[in-house]
C-alpha cells in the first residue's frame, strides 16, 4: 500500500533522481574522467585522483550530519535537494573546460560536484518516508535501484559513439561531461515539479548545526550498547571502503595497466553493471538460505579473488570475465550488507542507526583506500596496489567473523531448527 499522499507519479517522479545521478557517477565518477583526469590532467601520477576523492568523501562525512539534522527536522528538502543538486551539474559541465595546466582547477570542482552529488543522497534518501509506509520502504527503494542501473546504460549507451572509436579527441571526452550534467538536470527535475514534501515542524532545540553534532555524538554513545551493531560498522567501515576503492579505480586501471579501449571499457562496465543487479537478486536467495553474514564473508571473497586476478591478468577477455565477477560481488555485498544491518539493529534504533550507517559511515568508508591506492600506485604501480587493496579485503573478513551471525525469526509454527515437521 503507498504512502496516502503519494501516487503513482510521484513514486516514479522520485525514483527518476536515481536514473538522473548515474549520469554523473557514471561518466564522472567510474568512467571516463577518472581517465581524463590521470592522464591529461595529473600526467599519469593516480596519487591525485585518490587524493581528491578522498577530499571530497570527508568533507561529505563531515557535513553529513548536519545535512542529516536539516533534513529531519525542516520542510525544506527539496530547496537543500536542489542546492546541492544545482552545484554538482553545473560544477560538471565546467569541467569541460579543464585540461593539460589546470590540475587544481579540476581537484576543486570534482570536490565540489561530488560533494553535491553525494550530500544530495542525504535529502533524496530523506524524501522515502514522504512517499511510502514503512512497509513498502524496501520496495520503493528497489525501484530507486532498479532506475539508477537502467540509468547507467542509457548514459553508457549515449555516450558510446562520442568516445567509442580510434583516435577520439578530447573534445569528445570532455562534451561527455555536458552530456553527464545535463542528464543529470534533466532528469531529476520530475522530483522538483511533482513529489510533495510534506511539512514538518521544526523539532529540534537550539541550532541545526548543532543539532546535528550533537545527534552524531548521542549515536556514537549508544551504539557502545550494542556490541553487534558496533563490530559490523567497523568491519563495514574498512571492507566497504575496499570496494568503492576498487570502483573508483577500475578505469584507471583498465586504461593504464590493460591498454584497454575506450569501447571495451564501455562495454566492460555495461558488463559490470549486468551483472551486479544479477549479483543482488542471486544473493538475495542466497542470503536467505546460508544467512547474511556468510554471504558477506562469501562475496568478500570474491573480492579478493577479483583484486588478485587482477594482478596478473594481461588480456582483455579475461578482464571481462573477471568484470562479470566483480559486478556479481558487488551487487550482492551491497544487498547483503543492509540486510544484516537490519537483522542486526533494535527496531526503536533503526532509524538512528541507519542514517549513521548510510549517511556517514557510508561516506567515510570512501576516504582511506582511494588515498592509500593512489600514493601505493603512484610510486610502486598499480598491481600491487591491488594486492594491498586484498589484504584489507582480508581485514574486513576477520572483522566480519567477530559479528553474531543475526537471522530472521522463524515464522509462527514452523519447526524449530533442526526438527523436522512429521509428515
Amino acid at each position: 500500500m503507498l504512502h496516502r499522499n503519494a501516487s503513482r507519479g510521484e513514486i516514479f517522479s522520485w525514483t527518476l533522481f536515481d536514473f538522473a545521478n548515474t549520469g554523473f557517477n557514471v561518466v564522472i565518477i567510474t568512467l571516463v574522467f577518472p581517465v581524463f583526469f590521470n592522464e591529461t590532467i595529473a600526467g599519469g601520477n593516480e596519487a591525485y585522483w585518490g587524493r581528491t576523492i578522498s577530499a571530497s568523501m570527508l568533507l561529505t562525512a563531515l557535513i553529513g550530519p548536519l545535512l542529516g539534522s536539516i533534513a529531519d527536522a525542516t520542510h525544506r528538502k527539496k530547496l537543500f535537494l536542489g542546492m546541492f543538486t544545482l552545484a554538482c551539474v553545473i560544477a560538471t559541465a565546467c569541467l569541460y573546460f579543464t585540461g593539460e595546466g589546470t590540475l587544481l582547477m579540476a581537484a576543486l570542482l570534482l570536490i565540489v560536484a561530488n560533494v553535491g552529488f553525494e550530500g544530495g543522497t542525504i535529502f533524496y534518501d530523506a524524501f522515502l518516508p514522504d512517499i511510502s509506509s514503512e512497509q513498502n520502504y524496501s520496495k520503493i527503494s528497489g525501484y530507486g535501484f532498479a532506475m539508477g542501473y537502467l540509468g547507467s546504460f542509457i548514459i553508457l549507451v549515449t555516450i558510446l559513439p562520442l568516445i567509442g572509436g580510434e583516435n577520439v579527441s578530447a573534445s569528445d571526452v570532455r562534451l561527455t561531461f555536458l552530456i553527464a550534467a545535463a542528464f543529470f538536470g534533466l532528469f531529476s527535475l520530475p522530483l522538483f515539479l511533482f513529489v510533495k514534501e510534506r511539512r514538518r515542524e521544526r523539532n529540534v532545540e537550539g541550532s541545526l548545526v548543532a543539532a546535528g553534532y550533537r545527534r552524531l555524538r548521542e549515536t556514537f554513545t549508544h551504539l557502545r550498547r550494542y556490541d553487534a551493531v558496533k563490530r559490523f560498522l567497523i568491519a563495514f567501515f574498512v571492507y566497504n571502503d575496499s570496494i568503492l576503492t576498487v570502483i573508483l579505480f577500475a578505469g584507471i586501471f583498465a586504461k593504464e595497466t590493460l591498454g584497454l579501449a575506450t569501447t571495451d571499457l564501455i562495454y566492460f562496465f555495461m558488463i559490470v553493471q549486468g551483472s551486479a543487479l544479477v549479483g543482488s537478486l542471486i544473493f538475495g536467495w542466497i542470503t536467505n538460505s546460508i544467512g547474511a553474514r556468510q554471504s558477506i564473508i562469501t562475496t568478500l571473497l570474491i573480492w579478493i579473488g577479483v583484486v588478485a586476478a587482477a594482478y596478473f591478468i594481461t588480456t582483455v577477455g579475461a578482464f571481462f570475465i573477471l568484470g562479470a565477477v566483480a559486478g556479481i560481488a558487488l551487487g550482492s555485498s551491497q544487498s547483503s550488507s543492509r540486510t544484516l544491518m537490519a537483522l542486526l539493529t533494535p527496531d526503536e534504533k533503526r532509524t538512528e542507526f541507519f542514517g549513521f550507517y548510510d549517511g556517514f559511515f557510508g561516506k567515510a568508508s570512501a576516504v582511506i583506500g582511494p588515498l592509500v591506492f593512489g600514493e601505493i600506485s603512484s610510486s610502486f604501480g598499480q598491481r600491487p596496489a591491488m594486492l594491498v587493496i586484498g589484504g584489507i579485503f582480508v581485514t574486513g573478513i576477520l572483522l566480519v567473523l567477530r559479528v553474531p551471525d543475526a537471522r530472521p525469526p522463524e515464522p509462527a509454527g514452523s519447526a524449530p531448527a533442526g526438527e523436522r515437521s512429521p509428515a
